[in-house]
């Protein structure tokens, strides 16, 4: 059993037995229905993966057009969608048009059910293909947003700044104590930022402190900690 849900759309009440009869021997789900202008609400109420689309309705019709016409509005629908037409009127033309507006596939009526089966299991494998790369896309442009979220204020792409981004992700979620070394307007301040909001303390105070003023050693004691008496004023440690 194949797991796929398959739509046939066709006018004739013979083709649309035959097709269920043999297909629901094979696949998930198949449903029929007589007319395209049902396809929204079908579609809309139901996962389907391959839709089997009539090329003429209209009683003398034989040029394709409705099925260019329904082949287009599916697509508009969802790009991914596996449409394959069909047609008791053999046209090479019709079948190139088909295939360049974006059908999977172009089988004749009546057809022979080894090459309905062969045709309708690729078009499943096509789908399958389709709903993964689909499913990578979402997760990549997931990561890319996060990675955006991460670093709004630390861009560039220059290999230093690439690196930069690096160490913070390893650096961040560890408890480990971080000095940042640097010229004078580098963004120090920046990446330091930038690591807080991807620390485990994010939710806490990012306190800045301007030592510029303090001396060497003050700023040490600042910086390191001190003794009780080490210096004038200190008084504890």
């Amino acid at each position: 059993m194949t797991e796929a849900n398959i739509l046939v759309i066709d006018d004739d009440d013979d083709i649309l037995l035959s097709a269920r009869l043999y297909l629901k021997q094979h696949f998930n789900q198949v449903l029929t229905c007589k007319s395209p202008k049902e396809i929204n609400v079908l579609l809309s109420r139901n996962e389907i993966d391959i839709i089997l689309l009539d090329m003429n309705y209209q009683k003398g019709a034989n040029d394709g057009r409705e099925g260019l016409y329904w082949l287009e509005h599916i697509l508009s629908i969802d790009k991914d969608y596996v449409v394959i037409l069909m047609t008791a009127f053999g046209n090479v033309e019709l079948a190139v048009q088909a295939i360049k507006k974006g059908a999977t596939d172009f089988i004749l009526k009546p057809w022979e059910n080894e090459k309905l089966f062969a045709t309708l299991s690729a078009a499943s494998k096509l789908r399958q293909s389709n709903k993964k790369v689909k499913k990578l896309e979402k997760i990549h442009t997931s990561m890319q947003s996060d990675m955006a979220r991460k670093f709004e204020n630390l861009v560039g792409n220059h290999d230093s700044v690439q690196q930069l981004q690096k160490t913070l992700v390893k650096v961040a979620p560890t408890d480990a104590n971080v000095l940042i070394l640097g010229e004078n307007g580098t963004g120090k301040q920046v990446f330091a930022l930038e690591l807080h909001k991807n620390s485990l303390r994010r939710k806490q105070i990012f306190m800045h402190v301007d030592l510029g003023s303090l001396n060497e050693n003050l700023f040490e004691s600042e910086l390191f900690g001190y003794a009780k008496g080490a210096f004038t004023d200190a008084k504890e440690d």
